[in-house]
């Protein structure tokens, strides 16, 4: 009997452990992403899917056998800890190469009982060719050579690689002409390549350049340095380079005739969205309610999108707050996110119609003017929830006559309060209507809008470039310090040494120079000319990644000695 008792015991516990395994792996959803949306057809990308279980099923893959040759797969699996929640999944990742050029839908792969959600590519015919037999070359490429004053130019860079190398660096190109802002547009990506039946390991940088001015942007040529491994020796350094390129930066065009005062917003795309604290159906008077407008351009800075006023409307008080600034990166460079925030309060009671929001932008692919609108919204107020009910007033029913009059003191007491009750509640209602009524937002003693941040530190740009010219070396730091304040608020470089470290070459190789001219123990040379050149273009660099690897690329074929 105790052996009986204890078999059953270990099967009680046994069985809702089954049961948790079973309803884990059933439930488990199952998510797809691929590393870039847009590929040429003979390169690769990574698809990765992602379980939440570590169950060990294997993903069904033979469905991307029509439309993909199907590379090295690995497997990876994850667990963390979440206040005290145990959460567990496993990712695939998995190598392919399309075998067709257009638009391909990665169709949804099982795992178990679920699958995956299907993901679409768009897949180009090759663009490029190798340079004769070249075991290494280096090519760059713009998105548009044409282009609008403060619009996106994204500027590609690809280092193609048949064999090893050793000690690579990548010279990034310098802008002339027109004044530019350059943004790092992306991580690093590094991917294969098949042309001419020859494999290349391909790494791909890319850079949004926003020019501040019309005119003509020259590019020049990309160089990457390095030492080639052939045949089992290395060679000496080499260089290759890209080809120069140029842009032509339009003015500005004429705003609609609709919108003669619309702020120049040009984006390749653009998104207007509102969302509210809770639904606007029902708000008693006197209750707050939040509404949060946001404007999405896809290849626009987040300092760049205009605020949205808020509608006025009768019976309701608008108060502005904070906006929220936000950048996202993707495949079509950087969007900039702007959320403005705005308190309504409900004054009187009835239904208040909100007028539409309308919002002119350039659209660049196009190339005309087009208008973002959220359509009017009706807001219905209730009577606050501390006005008091009325009472109906009952009469008194006759006294006989025989009766003695009630004195005259007694029955005057409670109509004497009520008097003042009355009052007292007029003047309170008196106060709440001024004090409503100055608080009230005026347009014309509205503070005017702050200066763009972007617009901030070109000015400080420009003031830099000035003092070098007239070989003012105390100005150059000032100047350009005050501009890093700006790039980084919360974590300012202190000396212009500091801020060597964080921007491109040849700004930083001058700037140290200036650090070594004024804090120096030797002293040294100081090309005023070459800094004020310099600060024309440069781009903006991750300090971590700066200090663990300096400019220079990672080895891309490491498992080759």
């Amino acid at each position: 009997m105790v052996r009986i008792r204890r078999i059953s015991l270990h099967i009680s516990w046994l069985l809702p452990l089954l049961m948790l395994c079973i309803v884990d792996v059933a439930a488990a959803a199952v998510s797809a992403r691929v590393d870039r949306e847009r590929v040429e057809q003979n390169e690769s990308l990574s698809l990765e899917l992602t379980v939440d279980s570590t169950a060990d099923i294997s993903p069904d893959l033979s469905v991307l056998d029509e439309d993909f040759v199907i590379g090295q797969t690995s497997r990876l699996s994850n667990t963390s800890i979440d206040y005290g929640q145990i959460t567990r999944s496993m990712t695939w990742t998995i190598t392919l190469m399309p075998k067709r050029a257009g638009q391909i839908s990665i169709p949804p792969i099982s795992i178990g009982n679920e699958q995956s959600n299907p993901v679409t590519i768009i897949v180009t015919k090759p663009s490029y060719e190798p340079p004769g037999e070249a075991d290494v070359f280096i090519t760059a490429e713009v998105d548009y050579d044409e282009t609008f004053v403060q619009a996106q130019v994204l500027y590609t860079i690809k280092i193609f690689r048949a064999v090893a190398t050793r000690q690579p660096a990548l010279r990034e190109p310098t802008f002339s002409g027109a004044e530019v802002l350059v943004e790092i547009a992306g991580d690093e990506r590094s991917y294969e390549a098949i042309l001419n039946g020859r494999a290349y390991n391909v790494v791909e940088r890319e850079f949004a350049i926003f020019p501040q001015e019309s005119g003509e942007i020259r590019i020049s040529p990309s160089r990457f340095e390095a030492r080639v491994l052939r045949d089992g020796r290395i060679t000496g350094r080499k260089v290759f380079e890209s080809e120069s390129r140029t842009v032509v930066v339009k003015p500005i065009p004429a705003p609609p005739a609709d919108f003669p005062n619309a702020a120049w917003l040009p984006a390749t795309e653009l998104d207007l969205s509102d969302d509210w604290s809770r639904e606007p159906d029902e708000l008693r008077a006197g209750e707050p309610i939040s509404r949060n407008v946001t404007v999405s351009a896809l290849g626009q800075l987040e300092t760049q999108i205009p605020i949205i006023e808020p509608p006025t409307a009768t019976g309701v008080n608008i108060y502005p707050d904070k906006p929220v600034l936000k950048r996202g990166l993707e495949d079509g460079g950087i969007r900039g996110i702007r959320t403005d925030q705005y308190a309504m309060i409900g004054v009187n009671a009835g239904v208040v119609m909100l007028p539409q929001l309308e919002l002119p932008w350039w659209d660049v692919k196009a190339g005309e003017w087009r208008v973002a609108r959220l359509p009017e919204r009706s807001v219905n107020i209730l009577p606050s929830a501390d006005a008091l009910p009325l009472v109906p007033v009952v009469a008194e029913p006759e006294v006989a006559a025989a009766q003695p009059e009630p004195i005259p003191a007694v029955t005057a007491q409670p109509n004497l309060w009520r008097r003042v009750a009355e009052i007292l509640a007029v003047v309170w209602l008196l106060t709440l209507l001024a004090w409503s009524w100055s608080s009230r937002p005026r347009r014309e003693d509205r503070a005017p809008p702050p200066v763009p941040i972007h617009r901030q530190q070109a000015r400080h740009l420009k003031a830099a470039r000035k003092a070098a010219l007239a070989n003012d070396a105390r100005g150059v730091r000032r100047a350009m310090l005050e501009w890093a304040a700006l790039q980084w608020p919360e974590d300012t470089p202190r000396s212009i040494g500091e801020l060597a470290g964080r921007v491109s070459a040849p700004l930083s190789d001058e700037l140290m120079r200036l650090s070594e001219v004024s804090y120096g123990k030797n002293g040294g040379l100081w090309d005023a000319t070459a800094t004020a050149k310099a600060m024309r273009s440069f781009a903006v660099t991750d300090t971590a990644s700066q200090q663990s690897s300096g400019a220079t690329l990672p080895p891309l074929m490491p498992g080759v000695h």
